[in-house]
């Protein structure tokens, strides 16, 4: 019984330590199994130094993937062809191109995937092709050495030098007798305008400290301003509000005076056609009756006893 139990024990101490030194594998080799992977294919016409199995495939910075094999292409040795196992969930897009990069000082070379507009279609595997195939771009690098060369060759060294003869002519024809002439005068109004304001630097600095108290001035009357505004916006706001007030009291007693004037609208016409012509006749009668109270009141001036004796009978003339 105790050789069987020994046995179990040992096994499980030598599956437990494959299982760790697997682990350990895994993770030395920087693999991970935890996500599904796509395989495609990048295909780069220039030297892929620095560049390794198991290099990181980046997408716009991001780590998505490995570089599963580097072989020259079996149909072009011009070309070297990438095997690159990256995440399914990656937008790999008809647009995307594979740059190689270089970090820093070490001389290491990754893949790095650029492009893949919202628009553009997913990538797929055209007719005759094993895997996608990823468009590929000149490196920095690449793209310095091809400048370098251009600028270099006999080509770009002609036309450098024409720029440079035309540079030089035109230098020459700004800074011919009559600009270095208004230059100089240019250097002396200079000269004047700055021994001018070196003379009248008192005046200069009343200025500026006129300027300095006029703007603390303002800077005063806006904070009075500020300050005083609230008050003068209550103000203007109970005011508009009072005058609202008073419209609205107008407004509702021509109201009123208009219904007045509708409620009692015959007895107005009543009076009109009546009253009004009757008191015409009292005006005359009244303006008759004046007349003959002031006959009265002068016959009473000349005759005061007529008042008592009655009017005297006229005498008559000879003959009557």
């Amino acid at each position: 019984m105790n050789t069987k139990v020994n046995y179990v024990v040992v096994g499980t101490f030598v599956a437990v330590l494959g299982a760790g030194v697997l682990a350990i594998v895994l993770w030395l080799g920087k693999s991970d199994y935890r996500g599904v992977y796509d395989r495609y294919y990048a295909y780069m016409r220039e030297s892929v130094a620095g560049l390794s199995v198991n290099s990181t495939v980046k997408y716009r910075g991001v780590d998505v993937g490995r570089v599963k094999d580097i072989v020259l292409n079996p149909e072009n040795p011009e070309e070297v062809r990438l095997t690159l196992d990256i995440l399914r969930a990656t937008p790999i897009k008809v647009d995307t191109v594979a740059v190689l990069e270089t970090q820093g000082l070490t001389g290491l070379a990754t893949v790095n995937l650029n492009g893949g507009s919202r628009e553009s279609p997913i990538l797929e595997v055209a007719p005759g092709q094993e895997y996608p195939v990823i468009k590929t771009g000149p490196s920095l690098l690449v793209r310095l050495d091809t400048a370098i060369s251009r600028l270099l060759s006999e080509e770009g060294l002609t036309r450098l030098l024409a720029n440079l003869n035309i540079l030089s002519l035109n230098a020459t024809a700004v800074v011919d007798e009559d600009n270095r002439a208004a230059l100089r005068q240019i250097l002396r109004d200079l000269s004047e305008l700055t021994q001018t304001l070196a003379a009248r630097s008192e005046g200069v600095d009343k200025g500026v400290r006129s300027a300095s108290q006029a703007a603390e001035n303002v800077a005063t009357m806006t904070e009075t301003m500020n300050k005083q505004l609230p008050v003068l916006l209550e103000r203007v706001n109970k005011s508009a509000a009072a005058l609202q007030t008073m419209t609205e009291e107008l407004a509702q007693t021509g109201k009123a005076v208009k219904s007045a004037v509708q409620e009692n609208r015959p007895d107005i016409e009543q009076f009109t056609r009546q009253t009004l012509s009757e008191t015409g006749l009292l005006v005359t009668e009244l303006r008759q009756l004046t007349g003959t109270l002031q006959r009265v009141a002068r016959q009473l001036e000349q005759e005061p006893s007529s008042l008592v004796l009655g009017t005297k009978t006229p005498q008559r003339g000879p003959g009557e």
